[in-house]
């Protein structure tokens, strides 16, 4: 085996992402703390081609240096836009239909393994604060709540790996 160079990665232009094919995939970062976190969160939707970020409440927007640390310069190619409340985000999604999805336990959640995503509809993943998850109101303006199975004592991930997980997963899914 021979580790590829860069230049055999096969790498997307900024210009070739922003009018490439994209998975009908919007992430919602809710008042999310870190920016490290958020700068993750980007470079992990360039990599899976997501729609677009929509950042709310506190969550912090580009461009900033902590977030920059991690993103690697993914504010630049993923679209993002910012809501002051996550109520106006799912508002404004709802009426450009978008099916909302959260990723947090609740009772009736669907496990991610069994999800299987709907052709030609678009959907909204929710993704809550790092301490308090997704709140009870935004949970029950939800169409429904996908939980990754856990089997530690800690039963939560931090928001970054929760993102990979999930984005991963979707993209499994709408390129079979």
């Amino acid at each position: 085996m021979r580790k590829l160079k860069n230049e055999e990665l096969g790498r997307k232009s900024l210009e070739e992402f922003r009018s490439g094919k994209k998975m009908p995939v919007i992430v919602v970062l809710d008042d999310v703390r870190s920016m490290h976190n958020i700068g993750s969160v980007f470079r992990t939707s360039d990599a899976f081609s997501v729609e677009k970020i929509l950042l709310c409440g506190i969550t912090a927007q580009p461009p900033h240096r902590e977030i920059s640390k991690t993103a690697l310069g993914a504010t630049e190619s993923v679209s993002w836009n910012y809501y002051v409340t996550i109520s106006d985000a799912i508002e404004a999604l709802k009426s450009e239909g978008y099916k909302i999805l959260c990723i947090e336990q609740v009772e009736g959640s669907i496990d991610l393994a069994d999800f299987v995503p709907e052709q030609n509809v678009k959907y909204a993943v929710v993704l809550g604060n790092e301490v308090n998850g997704v709140s009870q109101s935004v949970v029950d303006s939800c169409d429904f709540c996908l939980e990754i199975p856990q089997f530690g004592t800690k039963h939560s991930f931090n928001i970054s790996v929760t993102a990979g997980i999930v984005l991963y997963d979707l993209t499994q899914k709408f390129t079979k």
